[in-house]
């Protein structure tokens, strides 16, 4: 399984617009940073789906899922060659999250095919609300209208042969999703990891988490509060996303305990 970091950066991005701080004028390629989302691909040795194909069978057949469809997904889809999604993975309806869904409609002119949505309940009602054109189903002249189809989340699914685990995760007062996928798992946008949430982390060796800056915040992790999460489940290695213009890249990994670093737009993580 290979993932994508698609972008790593904090609802404004990174550089910030009218921001004159050093990291938004840095020369360092990893200090720019796109809206959050992954892109991960469970590799090539997929059952392939015929046409006419059950619900089943065309899950067994997904290969790459995108995780979030961010503010920035044209870019990003532009940037990392991405020419395929096979099926979105939710972690919850905020703007930077989910902004970039009518670039979805590319992948179902090349795919000639809808590409199914997961998320939890509240994010496919504002989903529903937010970009109702897709969902009234009334016909628009001109076409260029994403063709999707939603399913809620309930618990643990699989697609292309791959168990994946939501994990109940608080953003502030909110509850949303992160996700868990072998060995890996993927927890942006969070502030308090529910007790219940702990035993479904158990093992992780890979961890992509939300650390949004030194300072306190009142809906995400702290670096602090993030290494603190790190202490407790002893992942291999650990990587903080949806970084805010605080965190120079260079200094800020300089001062990280062994194993935990920032990432960064790009990264390529290789997951045994």
């Amino acid at each position: 399984m290979r993932v994508t970091l698609l972008g790593t950066g904090t609802s404004h991005g990174v550089p910030a617009i009218g921001c004159d701080c050093v990291v938004c004028h840095s020369t360092d390629p990893r200090d720019r940073r796109l809206r959050p989302s992954i892109l991960i691909d469970l590799g090539d040795e997929r059952p392939t789906a015929a046409a006419g194909s059950s619900t089943s069978a065309i899950a067994a057949a997904v290969r790459y899922l995108l995780v979030d469809t961010a503010t920035d997904l044209r870019e990003q889809a532009l940037e990392h060659n991405v020419r395929r999604v096979d099926a979105i993975l939710f972690t919850h309806s905020h703007a930077d999250h989910i902004l970039g869904l009518d670039e979805v409609r590319r992948f179902n002119a090349i795919q000639q095919s809808p590409i199914g949505c997961y998320g939890d309940a509240s994010t496919l009602a504002t989903l529903r609300r937010m970009f109702a054109y897709m969902f009234d189903g009334k016909p628009r002249a001109g076409g260029g209208v994403a063709q999707l189809t939603l399913f809620q989340v309930g618990g643990v699914f699989s697609m292309g042969g791959m168990e994946i685990l939501p994990v109940p995760l608080m953003h502030g007062s909110r509850t949303i999703l992160g996700y868990r996928l072998g060995t890996f798992a993927y927890l942006t946008d969070c502030s308090h990891i529910p007790d219940a949430s702990w035993p479904l982390l158990t093992g992780v060796r890979t961890l992509v988490l939300d650390a949004l800056r030194d300072r306190p915040h009142p809906t995400h992790f702290s670096v602090s509060q993030a290494l603190d999460v790190v202490d407790r489940l002893a992942p291999e290695r650990t990587y903080f996303t949806h970084i805010c213009h605080d965190l120079p890249h260079a200094a800020t990994c300089a001062r990280l305990p062994a194993g935990v670093e920032l990432a960064y737009d790009g990264l390529v993580l290789e997951i045994p």
